[in-house]
Order: structure tokens, then sequence, then C-alpha cells
């Protein structure tokens, strides 16, 4: 007996149609249907960010949302982010700040850092290291991250002035 489940959702701007299993994480499907290994799982309980995705335009931990949830939704990963340039100078401040060690947190901070950048491109480093706090970083101490986002944060504002 068949108990798969017809989904179609965007992923990425690419249109998908799968059958899935009705139990199937999102993170999972991304990860092993789809081949798109950026999106991480780490504690598979939603604390620790490093699942990160953007579903219909909203920040979601893909670990707790099932693949058949996200039926009919626009589903966008760090690959679909980092291929549109959305990210790009999130990505090189990172880089000269040091602010990726093993890079298993990165693709969750970047999706992250981005949606508070384009809610408050002037956030002060405190306001940025609150909104970075559902993502846990094993390595970095998080300063800089934050310093690399804060930065970015001040040059996207320069350039809206």
């Amino acid at each position: 007996m068949d108990t798969t489940v017809a989904i179609e959702l965007a992923v990425n701007g690419t249109p998908v149609g799968r059958r899935v299993e009705p139990r199937l994480c999102l993170a999972d499907f991304l990860r092993y249907d789809l081949e798109l290994t950026g999106t991480h799982v780490g504690c598979e309980h939603g604390v620790c960010g490093a699942c990160t995705v953007r579903v219909d335009g909203a920040l979601v931990r893909a670990c707790l949302m099932l693949a058949v949830q996200a039926d009919g939704c626009r589903v966008e990963t760090i690959e679909g982010v980092s291929g549109t340039g959305e990210v790009s100078d999130l990505q090189q401040a990172f880089a000269e700040a040091n602010a990726l060690q093993c890079g298993f947190c990165t693709p969750g901070m970047l999706l992250t850092a981005h949606e508070i950048l384009q809610r408050e491109p002037g956030a002060d480093p405190a306001r940025i290291r609150l909104a970075l706090s559902g993502n846990y970083c094993r390595c970095t101490g998080y300063q800089a991250i934050v310093d690399a986002v804060h930065r970015v944060g001040g040059a996207r504002g320069r350039e809206t002035r």
C-alpha cells in the first residue's frame, strides 16, 4: 500500500513535484530528495537554527516542518539566496571578519542576519545579538558574526540614503 502524499512547491524558484511520506520533515526533503545540503540538521528540535529556511518569505525551522506542510509554498534555501546574490554582502563580511569557522551554522546565520537587516538596517550590535540568539554557533563566540552583520547593516543603510 502506497502511503506517500503528492506535494508541489517552488524551491528556490523552481517548481518541484514529489511523492513523500507524510512524516518526512522539510529539512530531510531538501537535503536528501533535492540534494540542497546547505540546510543543516543540528538538534532536530528547532533550537539551533542550522535548518533555517524561508517559507513564503518567513523564516522557519525546516526540522520542525513537514514536507507536506510546504505543499503549495515557496521555499528558499541558502543555495537560492546565495545564487541570487541576495546575501553576497553578508557572505563577504563573514569571510572578512572570520565569522565562520566550521561553517555548520553559517547558512542559518546568514538567512537570519539578512532578515534582521531587511527589517532594521541600522540595528545596533545588541539588537543583532538578540535577533541571532536563536542560532547557535559553537566555534566563533558570536562577536565576529555580530561585527560582520553590523558592518553590512551600516553599508546597506548608506546605500538606501
